[in-house]
């Protein structure tokens, strides 16, 4: 019995051993590839080291040329969301490449920004703002230029307090109305109460532009063409309010999509133009399967400050080495210049935020095995996860064209 037991218990102990194994994360890392070496090299014959953020500017040209020849073979204007594209040189090669004036803008601070700049665009809002935006950029631009605006209006209140505002300033009011096609963030998602709100406006003056209806969340759901189908169906329920009202939806803007779905658009949809910004530059959070034609063409280049080459855990240092056998991953440290981006390391491969350390917006520590071989004034570069997030916190953009860094473009004000 003490023999059987001896070895029952000696295979589990082997079992177990294995089993440790088996789920002992696998040793990753390397060096960068040619197109990040060749970017690297770039930016330090270009003197830039610091936190830097790069467009590829023959990447961005042909994702700009594919969603081109989409929108184009489906007779779709487009109109491109500025706030993913802070940068007037950026939002001017976008505009030309794709032949559209159209903008969607989310704050007033950035239409006042771009008004001037672009006195001939069509401004849509992309979100509902307080009534005193409305009068700050009717104030700071001039009427004839808030005109030029659809301002969105998302609820019978908010209409309400438009029309006043407007009214009471003589000032004139053009306004897009916000409904709900299944992403549930605000809207008019009863058709009563938009088909109350459209008379009410027809009753006082023809002051309706069209609709605006957003739907990310539908490459999300568990169907996503059963999402989809809801979403036009919401949709088309909205444009038959406006043509009770004796409304021509024809005339009128109905805006849609966005980088997530505006290829779903392309292939039948009520709206009447797409709205696109991230994909131009396709950070992180945007690789669906209908952008897999896309490139990433933006990058976080950041120089490394510290290189450790046995990275030790602060206070239970007898630990480390015990923990660098386990994950392989944690063997060596680094620290670059700057962090806590909303970005994820990409290359070198193998480079992870330190789970011990947490995040750092100072000295940030990537983590790699013994394959990483970086050393003080290397670059590391990671990928955006958004760009409307972060294209503003690194001043001018730098532009690859695949052999040096040709120029810079100044982004647009900081502005929420």
């Amino acid at each position: 019995m003490k023999r059987r037991t001896m070895i029952v218990g000696g295979g589990a102990l082997a079992l177990a051993g294995i089993g440790t194994m088996l789920a002992r994360p696998a040793e990753r890392g390397g060096m960068h590839e040619a197109y990040f070496a060749g970017l690297s090299a770039a930016l330090k014959r270009a003197g830039l080291m610091r936190p830097t953020l790069v467009v590829d500017h023959a990447r961005l040209t042909a994702n700009i040329a594919a969603i081109r020849k989409s929108t184009d073979s489906a007779k779709l204007p487009l109109r491109v969301v500025a706030k993913s594209l802070p940068s007037l040189q950026l939002l001017d090669a976008i505009m030309q490449g794709m032949g559209t004036q159209r903008l969607m803008v989310f704050s007033a601070e950035m239409l006042l920004q771009l008004m001037p700049l672009h006195p001939e665009s069509d401004y849509l809002m992309g979100k509902p703002l307080p009534v005193s935006e409305f009068i700050r950029v009717a104030d700071k631009a001039g009427a004839v230029a808030a005109a030029r605006v659809q301002w969105l209006i998302d609820t019978p209140a908010r209409l309400a307090e438009y029309e006043a505002a407007a009214m009471a300033r003589a000032l004139p009011l053009k306004i897009s109305l916000e409904i709900d096609v299944g992403l549930h963030r605000g809207g008019f998602a009863d058709m009563q109460v938009l088909a109350a709100a459209v008379r009410q406006e027809r009753a006082d003056q023809p002051l309706i532009a069209g609709l605006m209806g957003y739907d990310p969340h539908v490459p999300k759901m568990p169907s996503a063409d059963k999402a989809w189908t809801a979403s036009q169906q919401a949709y088309r329920a909205a444009i038959d309010v406006l043509k009770g009202a004796g409304l021509n939806p024809e005339t009128l803007t109905l805006n849609s999509a966005g980088s997530p779905t505006f290829r779903r658009h392309c292939a039948g949809t009520v709206a009447n133009e797409v709205s696109v910004g991230s994909a131009f530059v396709k950070p992180g959070a945007f690789d669906y399967d209908d952008l897999t034609d896309l490139l990433p063409a933006a990058f976080i280049a950041t120089p490394v400050i510290k290189a450790s080459a046995d990275q030790s855990l602060p206070g239970v240092e007898a630990l480390s080495g015990a923990m660098h056998w386990w994950d392989r991953g944690t063997q060596r440290g680094f620290f670059i210049h700057g962090g806590h981006w909303l970005a994820k390391p990409v290359s070198p491969p193998g480079l992870e935020y330190s789970k011990l350390f947490g995040r750092s917006s100072n000295q940030e520590l990537l983590t790699g095995s013994k394959l990483v071989d970086l050393k003080p004034d290397d670059h590391v570069f990671l990928r955006p996860d958004q760009s409307e997030a972060l294209f503003l916190q690194f001043g001018d953009i730098a532009v690859y064209d695949g052999h040096s860094i040709a120029d810079t473009w100044p982004t647009l004000p900081i502005s929420a």
